[in-house]
């Protein structure tokens, strides 16, 4: 059985085209995404129509949550720029679209071989870094009680073995932050994970972002160059 686990398309196209163009070379018998479909990139849409043309299953992420929730505790700024991102991203969605997001579930799974959350059981928002001690991973994933628990939103991706269980992180298709600019994603053969990466069409992606008018598109420009990371900067003006 092949599981591949295709998570944070941040509404970008080129990349998610990619990363489907190597998925049939790979020919996983599932595919299933890990939310962050469509907010912070310039063809949220499309890719939101993309994944529900193929039929895979997933889970929400906290920028589709953002949509129609965010934490009271956000920190101001963050908050500010979350509001102009959502603002955008609702407008080329459409009710429609953001209704299916609204009907992701927090947690998918395959029996006790795979689980898969957005970033921590029970709370999208959450971000647990790969240096973390083991310690940590048992704590926030060990209750998922699957052999490999999977999770996306950190846009880093690695495969970590602990003592009963793996964990491992598919990265991002639109907005990778590990200094590689190349879209991840997540290759589960018989239970054994293996992060692929997948060359794209940068300057595509760089077009979409000029015409689109994004409140982000500068920054993103810059991170499609660099995957450099950070919190999402607004154009000015």
């Amino acid at each position: 059985m092949r599981i591949a686990i295709v998570s944070d398309v941040h509404g970008n196209l080129a990349a998610l085209e990619a990363v489907i163009a190597d998925l049939a070379r790979t020919a996983p018998d599932l595919v299933v995404h890990g939310g962050d479909l469509a907010l912070n990139g310039p063809r949220p849409a499309e890719c939101v129509d993309r994944i529900r043309e193929l039929g895979w299953p997933g889970v929400v992420g906290n920028t589709d949550q953002a949509l129609w929730w965010m934490p009271t505790e956000l920190p101001e700024n963050a908050a500010r720029v979350f509001a102009r991102l959502v603002e955008r991203t609702a407008e080329l969605l459409g009710e429609e679209r953001i209704g299916w997001l609204r009907r992701l579930p927090l947690e998918w799974r395959r029996e006790d071989e795979v689980a898969l959350v957005h970033a921590v059981p029970g709370d999208t928002w959450r971000g647990v870094m790969p240096e973390v001690p083991d310690e940590e991973l048992e704590r926030h994933y060990g209750s998922l009680g699957a052999a490999l628990a999977v999770y996306g939103h950190i846009h880093r991706p690695y495969v970590r073995r602990l003592g009963r269980f793996t964990v491992a992180n598919s990265g991002s298709v639109g907005l990778p932050y590990d200094g590689d600019p190349r879209p991840s994603y997540l290759l589960v053969t018989d239970g054994e994970p293996e992060v692929r990466r997948v060359a794209y069409d940068v300057e595509r992606h760089l077009r979409d972002l000029e015409s689109s008018g994004y409140p982000s598109a500068s920054w993103l420009a810059m991170q499609a160059r660099t995957a450099a990371g950070g919190f999402p900067r607004l154009d000015q003006g």
